[in-house]
């Protein structure tokens, strides 16, 4: 059956699509014959009770540079549509919020991906600290005192923002670092919300592990290496891709949060993983399906979909 998707995204001209696990959904979608609508945040409105948005028809390939053809515009009740892919970049911030406050009045025949009331209610580095078990020692704070207590009970840390996305503003600070002040007084006039000081997991030149779960069961991983004389794994900041089992501690992990993300609506998640230690659940807009594919391993565009369609098929 064919569906209307309608897509809610950053503009998609600019997208690099080698990597994007956007366009490797909205090319599955079409391949499946659904009818694929695309629009920005900013086209997001809600009057008297409904929530529109401006839309223009789209057509994509998988061709740099020619990667999407906008057609006729229009307006849709999104009600009206039967998935709406949220899938804009963070920040987690109050624009990325309020979006999820409108999306949440178009169900229950629309299904959102994710559940726009989960992904507000799940920020990745929050959300995570519900399996305190799984992660290293964290801690989510801007009082001083306490930041330098856990700094001299953990050794070297990484301090990075609570609600950042793709790696900006980590940074690696030692136990008797000099730049310690320095890097509070940076966090502190930039962020008013807390933030994260994490131990420093010294195996992370080995790689951050990137793993996609659809529907709460993980589906495939990529091993994200940083490059030399970085911390930061992500691909955008130039970390090297590498095709990934996973052990028998991740399929732990795994098996912990999966059936939660499921009961959540939380179809598309990607987790980190770092020796061992969960330190992020992403839900927000995760990346990996491309890599993974790339690399060798499963279509995980045709495995969400494939979770997308029996959820609409079981409402």
């Amino acid at each position: 059956m064919a569906l209307t998707v309608a897509v809610q995204m950053d503009p998609i001209q600019a997208i690099r699509i080698a990597g994007d696990t956007t366009f490797a959904l909205l090319l599955e979608a079409q391949a499946r014959g659904h009818r694929l609508l695309y629009y920005t945040p900013d086209r997001l409105s809600l009057q008297n009770g409904r929530v529109t948005a401006r839309i223009e028809a789209l057509k994509v390939q998988d061709v740099e540079g020619a990667h999407a053809e906008l057609g006729e515009e229009g307006r849709i009740d999104l009600a009206e549509a039967d998935v709406v892919l949220m899938r804009q970049d963070p920040p987690f911030d109050m624009a990325y919020i309020t979006a999820t406050h409108m999306l949440e009045r178009i169900g229950p025949r629309t299904l959102v991906v994710n559940d726009p009331i989960e992904v507000r209610n799940a920020p990745e580095k929050l959300y995570v600290l519900q399996y305190p078990e799984l992660m290293p020692p964290t801690l989510i704070s801007r009082d001083k005192a306490e930041i330098e207590a856990f700094r001299a009970e953990n050794g070297t840390v990484v301090m990075k923002p609570l609600h950042g996305h793709g790696g900006a503003a980590v940074f690696r600070v030692t136990q008797e670092d000099p730049n310690f002040g320095s890097m509070f007084d940076f966090f502190a006039a930039t962020f008013r919300e807390a933030w994260v000081t994490q131990k420093f997991l010294t195996r992370i030149t080995e790689g951050d592990k990137r793993i996609i779960l659809v529907d709460g069961i993980a589906m495939g991983a990529v091993n994200r290496v940083p490059a030399a004389n970085d911390i930061r794994s992500n691909l955008v900041r130039g970390g090297a891709a590498g095709a990934s089992e996973l052990t028998e501690r991740e399929r732990e992990i795994c098996a912990t949060i999966g059936p939660e993300l499921k009961r959540r609506g939380l179809i598309l998640v990607g987790i980190d993983v770092i020796d061992g230690h969960l330190t992020e659940i992403n839900v927000t807009s995760p990346t990996g399906i491309r890599a993974i594919r790339r690399l060798g391993g499963p279509d995980l565009a045709a495995a969400t979909w494939d979770a997308i369609e029996a959820r609409l098929k079981r409402s």
